[in-house]
């Protein structure tokens, strides 16, 4: 795979887990693990990244595999668990194009990654490939980031997004992020500057420029491409609860049903 054909790689990959601090905070993994108990195994975990929920999940003994774009990624995630000494599955493939041998009872798209698939076919390539791979009764459940504020496809100012000193040994790791949101195409696109500092100079750089990087998505229009795709019972829900999601919730999760 050419590694312009997917953005988690280099320096993203490597400084993952370090960029996003303490994870055991995040509101969707009771959440997440709920809807696994709620309506059963097995589990794929669609861009599962470095291991994030598949590892905590397995780590209870739940039948999960996971599957992601990123070979960086996935080998991040292999090495965790084998310091865990936790077996996994994963499956490197783009998820508008997953072929797998089985199906799942359930299965999670969380962090928005459906939304990383910018192109509208595509998207719906990724739907029909969610409903292939679902067992009859089975569900799948997708976490939305609805992007709000400016949408007049302009160039933000770059800002630093964070800086960790001690990353690679000796070095200060920063990130710098601009973005633009086009409301009308509903496409965000993104530049990332990661840095690596050590002793006051810049010894290392990597420029990544993902234009789109992402589509938005409201409850209402998704509600209808997942009974396009197949699905049954969609619904939505605000943020990681029980309560029905609004056009205006800014995370949402949409959920949709095979019929047996």
């Amino acid at each position: 795979m050419n590694v312009s054909d997917y953005e988690y790689r280099g320096l993203v990959a490597r400084s993952w887990d370090s960029l996003r601090g303490d994870v055991s905070k995040f509101p969707d993994r009771h959440f997440f693990q709920e809807m696994i108990l709620t309506h059963g195994e097995p589990v794929l975990i669609v861009g599962c990244g470095t291991g994030r929920l598949l590892l905590e999940y397995v780590g209870k003994g739940l039948d999960v595999e996971g599957l992601d774009i990123s070979p960086e990624m996935l080998e991040i995630c292999q090495q965790k668990a084998d310091d865990l000494s936790l077996d996994v599955t994963l499956y490197q493939q783009p998820m508008e194009r997953m072929s797998l041998s089985k199906q799942y009872q359930t299965i999670l798209v969380p962090s928005s990654n459906f939304q990383l698939v910018p192109g509208f076919q595509a998207a719906k390539n990724a739907l029909e490939r969610f409903f292939h791979h679902l067992l009859p009764g089975g569900l799948l459940v997708m976490s939305i980031w609805q992007i709000k504020g400016i949408s007049d496809a302009q160039w933000n100012d770059w800002w630093k997004v964070a800086e960790i000193d001690g990353f690679d040994k000796d070095k200060t790791l920063r990130r710098w992020e601009r973005s633009m949101f086009d409301g009308a195409t509903q496409l965000r696109h993104t530049e990332n500057r990661y840095e690596l500092v050590e002793n006051g100079q810049v010894v290392a750089e990597e420029f990544h420029h993902r234009s789109p990087e992402m589509r938005n998505y409201s409850p209402g229009q998704l509600t209808g491409m997942l009974a396009e795709a197949g699905f049954s019972q969609v619904h939505s829900m605000s943020g990681f609860s029980s309560d029905p999601a609004s056009e205006d919730d800014e995370i949402f999760c949409m959920l949709g049903e095979k019929l047996k």
